[in-house]
């Protein structure tokens, strides 16, 4: 019988699938379609210290193999996601893990703070959304905010602490070592890489924002390398993302270095791409010749 379960840091996944954060909202509607506690785990939505409406409209464009999004961090706030959406998710046997964004130090540590009080199992720190023009892209491609950025969040919690990695980087290596030194758990990997698209009749950026993030299957490639690159040079755990849609990507991942996977794009074509995937993931697997995820990780050979 193939073993789909995984240990990581903080977190016991009954299988390595989960939804990326962003993708997936706080649950609610994504629990019409299939029991979530089905999940290896949640990645809720960015919080941030205020209610946030984020960017103006429109704010997602299609591409010929994914998707450009710039929603800017909207949520109601770290606070309101404590009261509100964190407790229609409890009954459910499936670990959250939380996203902390912010602008400035003080607002990723107050977040940081405020949900480690039981309210949820692992913090993704976002260090590295390509669409708000303020914070995060500047902590997630400079490794000495980066480490800075993480320490500080590290004296926060005692959750573990998985930093979420920005592509938009000429050397992501660099990055997660920073990361790691700081005290980071674990890392996710890959965020979006921020695009933009133009409509020739008004010769302007389809998005509000100009530039928005591009996910989807036509980042895999760029997300496979990067793990594979990290996966050599730390010894964390990795959390793999970026245009998974089949249960062969996943072992993709695997192969590349990630110990689980986030679903993101996916979701929004096909509601219960995670259930899927945790239901064709074993037979993969055996397809393959591995009897066990954690088998697959790190498999690929140079």
């Amino acid at each position: 019988m193939t073993e789909l379960s995984v240990r990581l840091p903080g977190l016991d996944l009954k299988n390595p699938v989960m939804p990326a954060s962003g993708c997936f909202g706080f649950g609610k509607e994504f629990s019409q379609f299939y029991d979530l506690s089905e999940l290896g785990a949640i990645i809720i939505k960015a919080a941030t210290g205020e209610k946030r409406f984020g960017n103006q409209t429109p704010r997602v464009a299609e591409t010929a193999s994914g998707m450009l999004n710039a929603i800017g961090l909207q949520n109601p706030g770290v606070d309101g996601i404590i009261e509100h959406e964190l407790p229609f998710l409890y009954p459910y046997n499936t670990p959250i893990i939380a996203n902390v964004a912010g602008s400035t130090l003080e607002e990723y540590a107050e977040v940081a703070n405020k949900l480690s009080n039981g309210s949820v199992q692992a913090l993704e720190l976002n260090i590295s959304c390509p669409n708000v023009k303020e914070g995060g892209v500047q902590f997630g491609t400079d490794p000495e905010l980066a480490y800075e950025v993480t320490q500080e969040v590290k004296k926060q919690t005692d959750l573990p602490v998985y930093v979420k990695l920005s592509p938009n980087v000429t050397d992501i290596v660099s990055l997660a070592k920073a990361v790691e030194r700081a005290g980071a758990d674990g890392l996710s990997m890959i965020n979006t890489l921020t695009g933009m698209r133009i409509d020739p009749r008004s010769r302007k950026p389809i998005i509000a924002n100009q530039t928005g993030g591009l996910s989807g299957p036509a980042i895999k490639p760029i997300a496979i390398r990067m793990i594979h690159q990290v996966y050599k040079e730390v010894k964390i755990p990795i959390i793999g993302m970026g245009g998974i849609e089949t249960a062969e990507d996943i072992i993709e991942y695997l192969l590349a270095g990630a110990n689980a996977v986030a679903v993101g794009s996916a979701n929004f074509k096909n509601p219960n791409i995670c259930k899927e995937l945790i239901e064709q993931l074993p037979d993969a697997l055996e397809k393959y010749g591995f009897t066990s995820v954690q088998e697959a990780v790190g498999g690929a050979h140079d």
